[in-house]
């Protein structure tokens, strides 16, 4: 038996096209949207770089105030990326409570790995 499996057939017998309706980003936009989201990785990981340096004593204590700071440049951009793209305003209330999840996540495991830490201590 021989199956015939160009795409012409599948998409003919098999396949059904889906539209997505996305606003277009204005090219204007462009630089705006690069930066916004390279600045999102950036200022994200220096949260959790200087959070993790000054947990573990790397740093001292009063270098925390600029992890919250980082924290919040993370949020303004990412608020500001999602509203470039046109997410919808139910998205950016989720990804506004991701970010108050990523704000109180490192204290959660940093608080796990004392209390681990404790527990076995040698």
């Amino acid at each position: 038996m021989v199956y015939n499996l160009s795409l012409k057939y599948l998409k003919e017998h098999y396949l059904e096209e889906i539209l997505i309706r996305r606003a277009e980003i204005p090219l204007e936009d462009f630089l705006p949207v690069f930066l916004s989201g390279a600045f999102v990785i950036i200022f994200g990981a220096a949260y959790v770089g200087v959070f993790t340096l000054v947990k573990i004593k790397r740093l001292k204590s009063y270098f925390m105030p600029l992890a919250y700071v980082f924290w919040g440049l993370l949020t303004f951009c990412l608020y500001f990326l999602s509203d470039l793209i046109g997410s919808e305003p139910f998205t950016q209330k989720v990804l506004m409570m991701a970010m108050f999840a990523y704000l109180l996540f490192p204290h959660f495991i940093y608080f796990l790995m004392e209390r681990t830490h404790e527990a076995h201590e040698h």
